[in-house]
C-alpha cells in the first residue's frame, strides 16, 4: 500500500487474487476494438490484482444456505466480448469505459464469483448513491464517480484498512484533515457519509484540475499524485492511464479496471440475474442538532431505539458519545423517532447524567481526585442549563442553595461557568417540579420568582398560544417561521431558549406543525 499525504492519497481495499481463464477475442465486433494496452507493445494479462479488495467485500457476510437457495441454477456466464463492449459503449457518461481482458476479469469477479456480495451492495446503494449523486452533481462532476466507494469500502462506512484509511471513501488521517474532516478520539468524520462525500468531491475536483483526465484522477485517488506523476515522467510524459499502466503500483493497475467493472455491474446487474438484497438500514431519517454531551445509551434508554440503529445512522461517533461542548453536533434519527426525542429531550439528557458525564464533563482527569457527590438525603436532583448573563451567585440564589454547594456539586472552580453548561442542583423533593421550570423562564421571571421587583410586562404568560401577525403581544419577542424551519432550529437562533420554551409559550405539542409565515412567541421582552 503506497500512500502519499501531500494531496491526500487514499488507502484502498483490493480483491483476493482470482485466476481468470485465458481470453481470446474471436467475435467479429471485437476486431474493431483493440485491447487498449496493446499500444506501445504492452501486453495486458487477465488476472485480478491482489491486494485489499476482497477484504472489504468479504465483510459482507453471506449465509451459505441462503446463498445456495437464492442463486439461480443458470445465469449468464462468460458472455462474448461483443456483449460487454456494446453495453459499455451504451453507458451514457462523460467517462469512456474501455474494454480489455483486465476489465473482463473484474466483470467476471463481480457477476460470477461475488454475486451475493454485489446483491448486498446493490441494496446499500439505494441509501448511499443518492448522497453521492447529489454532491457530485452540485460540483458538476461525473455521477459515475459514485462507484468509487464500491472499490474503496464495499459501501461500508465503518471500513478501516490496515493502512489506517477509514470510511466509505477510505480517507487517510492526513488527507481527511486536509479536506476539513474532524478526526479525534470521539469523532471520525471520515465515517460520516455526508461530510466524507463532500471531502471526496473536493479531492476529486483538485485532482482533475491537475490531470484533466478522469482515469488518471482515479489512479491518483488510489496511489497518490506522487506515484502518478512518477509514472508519467518514467513513461516519457504520456498522460493516459493505459500508457503508464506498468509504471504504476501493482494495486493501482487493477483499480481502474475494477472501477469500470463495478460501473458495468451496477448498471447491468439485472442482465446477470443479480437482484438487490434490501439493506437493514433506516431509509427515512431526520437530523437533530445536539448542543450538550450525549451518550447513545441515554437516547436508547428513554426512546427505546436500539444502540445498533444509532450506530448505523451515526457511524462518525467512535465511542457512542456526541461530544457537543464547544459546538453543536448532528444526530441522525429514524424519522418516526424524532418527535419522541424532542418531546423527551430533558429526560434523555438527564438520564443517568452523572454516570456518563460526571460533573457534565466529557473526561474527568483522575489527577483532580474529584468524584461526583451522591444526592443529599430527602433531596431531588434537577438540571439547570446556564444561559447568557447567568452567574454562580445568581443561580444559587434562584434555587435557594449555598454557592459553595453549587460549586461542589458541579466541580466549579473560580465561579467559572459557560452558556449551555448543565448544572446539577439538589432541591427539596416536593419542589422539584417548581425549580425545574426555571429552565423555561427568562432572567426577569427568575428574579421575580425570587422576590425581586420587576415590571408586569415580564411576568410569565399563563395561557400561551400560537399567534398570527394580527394578534401580536407587544410584551414578547416574535419570530416569523420560514420555509424549512423547525422548533429546534428556531430555538438555536436564541441563546438560552430551548424548543420546549417555544412550545410552552405558544401552546404547542411535540406533534404540532408550524407553517411559513406563522409568528411564534420566543421570550418576554426584558
Amino acid at each position: 500500500m503506497l500512500r502519499f499525504l501531500m494531496i491526500g492519497a487514499v488507502a484502498i481495499t483490493a480483491f483476493n487474487s482470482i485466476q481468470a481463464q485465458e481470453i481470446e477475442i474471436t467475435d467479429s465486433l471485437t476486431t474493431t476494438v483493440v485491447d487498449t494496452l496493446q499500444q506501445d507493445s504492452v501486453k495486458l494479462d487477465n488476472k485480478v490484482e491482489t491486494g485489499f479488495f476482497t477484504e472489504n467485500l468479504d465483510t459482507l457476510k453471506v449465509n451459505a444456505k441462503a446463498e445456495a437457495s437464492t442463486t439461480p441454477l443458470s445465469y449468464p456466464k462468460d458472455l462474448p466480448d461483443s456483449v460487454y463492449i456494446k453495453r459499455l459503449q451504451e453507458m451514457a457518461s462523460p467517462l469512456e469505459f474501455p474494454y480489455n481482458s483486465k476489465v473482463r476479469a473484474y466483470i467476471q469477479l463481480y457477476t460470477q464469483k461475488k454475486r451475493k456480495q454485489v446483491e448486498i451492495m446493490l441494496g446499500l446503494s439505494d441509501y448511499y448513491f443518492p448522497l453521492f449523486e447529489e454532491a457530485l452533481d452540485a460540483a458538476n462532476l461525473p455521477l459515475e464517480l459514485k462507484y468509487l466507494p464500491i472499490i474503496e469500502s464495499a459501501l461500508n462506512p465503518r471500513a478501516f484498512s490496515r493502512a489506517g484509511a477509514s470510511g466509505l471513501w477510505q480517507f487517510m488521517y492526513g488527507t481527511g484533515k486536509m479536506y476539513g474532516l474532524q478526526v479525534d478520539s470521539y469523532v471520525d468524520d471520515r465515517r460520516d457519509p455526508i461530510k466524507a462525500t463532500q471531502a471526496a468531491v473536493n479531492f476529486l475536483k483538485d485532482l482533475y484540475e491537475t490531470y484533466g483526465d478522469w482515469y488518471l484522477v482515479i489512479a491518483a485517488y488510489n496511489c497518490g499524485p506522487g506515484n502518478v506523476n512518477k509514472a508519467i515522467y518514467r513513461s516519457g510524459g504520456k498522460r493516459d492511464f493505459w500508457q503508464i499502466y506498468y509504471r504504476l503500483p501493482r494495486e493501482t493497475r487493477g483499480y481502474v479496471p475494477a472501477f469500470i467493472a463495478a460501473a458495468y455491474t451496477m448498471t447491468y446487474h439485472k442482465e446477470h440475474m443479480i437482484e438487490p438484497k434490501p439493506a437493514d438500514i433506516v431509509q427515512a431519517t431526520d437530523t437533530i442538532m445536539i448542543s450538550d454531551l450525549l451518550h447513545f445509551n441515554q437516547v436508547s434508554a428513554v426512546t427505546g431505539l436500539p444502540i445498533e440503529t444509532l450506530r448505523a445512522l451515526n457511524p462518525q461517533y467512535r465511542r457512542d458519545v456526541v461530544p457537543a461542548q464547544k459546538k453543536p453536533y448532528s444526530l441522525k434519527l429514524p424519522f418516526e423517532a424524532t418527535e419522541k426525542f424532542i418531546a423527551f429531550k430533558d429526560s434523555i439528557f438527564g438520564y443517568q447524567r452523572e454516570k456518563y458525564f460526571a460533573s457534565n464533563r466529557l473526561v474527568v482527569s483522575p489527577s483532580n481526585n474529584y468524584n461526583a457527590p451522591s444526592a443529599p438525603k430527602n433531596k431531588a436532583k434537577v438540571y439547570y442549563t446556564v444561559k447568557s448573563g447567568d452567574a454562580v451567585g445568581l443561580i444559587a440564589d434562584w434555587f435557594d442553595v449555598y454557592t459553595s454547594d453549587l460549586r461542589y456539586w458541579n466541580n466549579i472552580r473560580r465561579n467559572l461557568i459557560k452558556v449551555g453548561q448543565k448544572l446539577v442542583i439538589y432541591v427539596p423533593k416536593d419542589k422539584a417540579s417548581y425549580y425545574q421550570k426555571f429552565n423555561t423562564m427568562s432572567y426577569a421571571q427568575k428574579q421575580a420568582a425570587n422576590g425581586k421587583t420587576i415590571s408586569a410586562s415580564t411576568a410569565p404568560s399563563s395561557t400561551p398560544s400560537t399567534v398570527s401577525s394580527s394578534s401580536v403581544d407587544a410584551n414578547y419577542e416574535y419570530y416569523t417561521v420560514r420555509r424549512g424551519d423547525n422548533l429546534w432550529s428556531i430555538a438555536k437562533r436564541y441563546p438560552g431558549i430551548s424548543n420546549n420554551d417555544i412550545m410552552r409559550l405558544n401552546g404547542l405539542s411535540a406533534s404540532s406543525k408550524i407553517n411559513p409565515g406563522q409568528k411564534l412567541k420566543i421570550r418576554p421582552k426584558s
